[in-house]
């Protein structure tokens, strides 16, 4: 191939890892970098093409139960080359199956189907790429040319290829006026992005000649003449040619495809169907970079979406954990609450209890005292019917004894002296039963003053019971005078009810216990006067 040759740069291509610019997944980048872009001269790429096929294919892929010949399977394999990534491993994406069949089922003048390429790719799952012979067994296993035979199949690849790998970009008989005897000759012709060539027939074993396409051609179109129709005439630097087309269909396509190719090298492009690979190429290397731009702010949107989780996680802890303190608070304060009302609820029993007693005391020193003032009614009447009986019996006994007057006065004084001092005591009395009346209003007014006013009512109870006694007891005392002083105390026996007491009233009132001693007493004095008599 008359390259140089550099065995220093070929020993580090040929380490025995996949990190350097070869690798054991293939070769082809390898080849067109560092082999075949130095190949000067006439050099033909298919031969070596055929031979690389030649030595990989045998171990890769049998072509027995395939709808496709070695040609037509080494005829998918150029195009898988030309349409791969230009990376290891060697995959060609599914945009450019999608491409490669389009133009393939276009090329056999069947229709495309998006809906069988849309389910294929639904099979492949997450698949987005096919080795290259995965895309030979996809062709040859016929699955988008149902229905059409072999042949059919043969002239489609052979299409497809002399379109993307010769850079065929059109081809067809046409007729061509020569220079030199100036007659009409039917050729072949092919269109290629830098030449127009044409043969004796379509095997293109027999080259007749090239027309060179540089910036300087440009194509007309020619009137009808010597009998020809649709005519047009390429215009070159050193010659002109003259070509007939079938119609003006065909015309207009052929001229039309010229143009397209001394545009492009006008513009220093490349051949058509390369510039458009390199441009799907381009689109799809930004649509990655848009990706994984997309990825990278989608990782930082799920970042920060994380970070933005974890304070509301956070947040969230930190209001159950609120809640929890407020909650247990909240049962605390209930808690408290309970226990208050509890405590509340046991003084309040207590207070009842209290109050109940206390009303129980004052029913207690209610009836006492009720007792008690009618023990001084029942005094009262007494001391009336007593002093009745001592005022008869005083003028009984003034009828018969008036010698002893003085001495009954001075009894009477006394008595009186005695009757006074009763009935201060009895006003007294009157008084402190008054203040005790009004006391026991106020204690069931004032309850929680009673305690209090109980003790003094004691001692006032106390006082006037030591008061009522030394009234009993000088009550007594005068009694004794008045029984030893010639027997005036009698007893008033009336005649249809028992016989009454004599007795006194109020303080120095007696029981009947001692009434009865009295009665006794008197009895026996009586019974010794009258034996003495």
């Amino acid at each position: 191939m008359k390259i140089p040759h550099d065995p220093v740069a070929l020993e580090e291509h040929f380490k025995d890892n996949d990190e350097g610019p070869l690798s054991n997944q293939g070769y082809m980048p390898y080849l067109n970098r560092f082999i075949l872009d130095k190949v000067c001269g006439d050099f033909d790429i298919m031969e070596f093409n055929r031979m690389c096929w030649t030595l990989c294919y045998k171990k890769n892929i049998h072509t027995k139960h395939l709808l496709i010949s070695d040609n037509d399977a080494f005829k998918v394999w150029c195009i898988f080359n030309f349409l791969s990534e230009d990376r290891y491993p060697l995959v060609i994406v599914m945009e450019e199956i999608e491409y490669f069949l389009r133009k393939l089922t276009e090329a056999m003048g069947t229709v495309w189907s998006k809906e069988s390429f849309a389910e294929y790719k639904q099979r492949q799952n997450s698949k987005n790429f096919l080795s290259a012979w995965e895309l030979i067994e996809l062709v040859g296993m016929g699955y988008f040319c149902k229905g059409l035979n072999r042949q059919i199949l043969a002239m489609g690849i052979n299409e497809v290829f002399n379109e993307l790998i010769l850079d065929v970009l059109k081809e067809g008989y046409m007729m061509k006026k020569g220079h030199v005897r100036k007659n009409w000759t039917e050729r072949w012709f092919v269109l290629r992005p830098t030449s127009l060539s044409y043969y004796v027939c379509e095997d293109l074993e027999e080259k007749k000649g090239d027309i060179i396409l540089d910036q300087s051609c440009c194509v007309e179109s020619l009137p009808d003449k010597e009998g020809k129709k649709c005519l047009f005439i390429i215009k070159c630097a050193d010659k002109s040619f003259e070509i007939s087309a079938s119609d003006k269909k065909k015309k207009q396509e052929w001229t039309q495809a010229i143009q397209t190719c001394i545009q492009q090298l006008r513009l220093g492009l490349l051949s058509p169907h390369r510039e458009a690979r390199l441009r799907r190429r381009e689109l799809r290397q930004r649509q990655q970079v848009e990706e994984d731009d997309l990825a990278e702010r989608m990782r930082q949107l799920q970042a920060a979406n994380e970070s933005k989780q974890r304070e509301l996680e956070a947040m969230r802890m930190k209001m159950e954990e609120a809640a929890a303190k407020a909650a247990l608070e909240e049962q605390r304060r209930k808690q408290t609450q309970l226990d208050l009302q509890d405590r509340y609820r046991l003084d309040m029993e207590r207070e009842k209890m209290v109050r109940q007693q206390m009303e129980e005391q004052v029913a207690q020193k209610s009836s006492e005292l009720e007792q008690y003032l009618q023990r001084v009614r029942e005094l009262e009447d007494m001391y009336h019917r007593l002093e009745e009986a001592m005022r008869k019996l005083q003028a009984s006994l003034l009828e018969k004894e008036a010698a002893k007057r003085a001495e009954l006065e001075r009894i009477q004084q006394q008595q009186q002296r005695a009757l006074s001092q009763t009935e201060a005591e009895k006003q007294e009395l009157m008084a402190e039963q008054l203040a005790k009346e009004r006391d026991l209003q106020a204690a069931v007014q004032q309850l929680e003053r009673l305690q209090r006013e109980r003790q003094g009512a004691v001692k006032q109870y106390e006082a006037v019971t030591r008061k009522l006694e030394r009234a009993a007891n000088k009550t007594k005392t005068w009694k004794d005078k008045v029984a030893k002083h010639e027997g005036l105390v009698r007893l008033i026996q009336p005649g249809h009810k028992e016989p009454q007491r004599i007795t006194n009233w109020g303080p120095a009132s007696f029981t009947d216990t001692e009434l009865d001693l009295k009665k006794k007493l008197w009895q026996e004095r009586k019974n010794q006067g009258a034996q003495t008599q």
